[in-house]
């Protein structure tokens, strides 16, 4: 895959010198050639978002509300009630929570097709702290009816994500980093499929089930527990947090019987919360664990170091999968009485 669009050109082979930031804005502007229906959003933040490459392209479909991201969201859902495509690009600590109430109201009551790329997600802007890190967005966001939720792997998968997102209706958020997060996949020729989890490696003793950063994390570690010490790993990356997959879960459920889920993200109510859901009503038991950020506002710091405080790293990977191999569950494998 490649694109040009005003003087631009690149390849997935830049991926290792794009951010997930910088392949969205390329991507959409892109996609912007193809459909005069989208529309370019930010609230003093496209430098940040590089929602500005979508500006400087089509500037007569770009719109600047300055910090007030309360209007972003008001403006977003009335553009989209006249027929066009909104894209809002703000920071994911903004679009969840300073626009709270009219992402839910506005856009997300009226089922409205709006698509909302919230970048800076997690700890990854590192030394801007608490307030600025997006710990608690997932949870917030994922209760929201109507609304779609994806957390890409990398700047590939962002570009998939952002593509894919327009050929499904109604309000989608798509959380990216902000910086160089590692790089998953080769290239764009993997099946994405929203609401579809990818499996990144095979295994029969546990499965890792992670989004976002985490999973070149977790196919690391799977892979030196495979290589060295003969553990098989599974790794399923749910980019996609809502519809979450639910047939893959309980596959792992049944071919593994030891879940662990890891993000960048406060455990409660993310993607483990979502993953826990989902076998509790099931009825089936399984040894389980959810890592991610404890019940405490965040630390400053590089997001490398943080990820490592936090035990969402491949060393903290490594660590928890140990804990977990070490705990037993019912070797019963009928469960029919359980549920």
């Amino acid at each position: 895959m490649s694109t040009t669009e005003g003087g631009l050109t690149w390849t997935v082979y830049d991926a290792d010198k794009l951010t997930q930031r910088e392949i969205y804005g390329l991507v959409l502007t892109e996609m912007g050639e193809r459909h005069p229906e989208i529309v370019g959003l930010s609230a003093d933040l496209a430098k940040s978002t590089k929602i500005g490459t979508f500006g400087e392209r089509f500037p007569e479909r770009f719109f600047n509300f300055g910090i007030a991201e309360q209007n972003l969201f008001g403006v977003a859902a009335g553009m989209a009630k006249a027929g066009l495509v909104p894209f809002v690009s703000t920071f994911s600590s903004f679009a969840s929570m300073r626009a709270c109430e009219f992402l839910r109201t506005d856009v997300c009551y009226q089922n409205l097709n709006v698509k909302v790329i919230a970048t800076h997600g997690g700890t990854s802007f590192g030394s801007a702290g608490a307030t600025h890190h997006s710990t608690e967005d997932l949870s917030i966001v994922r209760a929201f009816a109507n609304l779609t939720v994806i957390v890409p792997a990398d700047g590939i998968e962002t570009a998939r994500a952002v593509r894919a997102c327009m050929e499904i209706a109604g309000p989608v958020y798509i959380r990216i980093g902000r910086g160089f997060e590692p790089r998953v996949y080769d290239s764009e020729d993997y099946p994405f499929e929203i609401g579809q989890a990818v499996e990144m490696c095979p295994g029969t003793d546990l499965t890792v089930i992670c989004c976002g950063p985490v999973v070149y994390h977790a196919v690391q570690a799977a892979k030196i527990l495979r290589e060295e010490q003969r553990v098989s790993v599974r790794v399923l990356n749910m980019h996609t947090i809502k519809p979450i997959d639910e047939a893959a879960i309980l596959r792992a459920v049944a071919d593994t019987r030891r879940i662990v889920t890891f993000e960048d993200h406060s455990v409660i109510g993310g993607l483990g919360t979502a993953v826990a859901d989902v076998i509790a009503a099931s009825g089936k038991g399984c040894a389980f664990e959810k890592a991610g950020i404890p019940d405490e506002f965040s630390m400053h710091g590089y997001p490398e170091d943080l990820m490592h405080h936090y035990k969402i790293d491949t060393d903290g990977i490594l660590e928890k999968i140990g804990e977990v191999l070490g705990r037993d569950f019912e070797a019963d494998e009928d469960w029919e009485d359980e549920v």
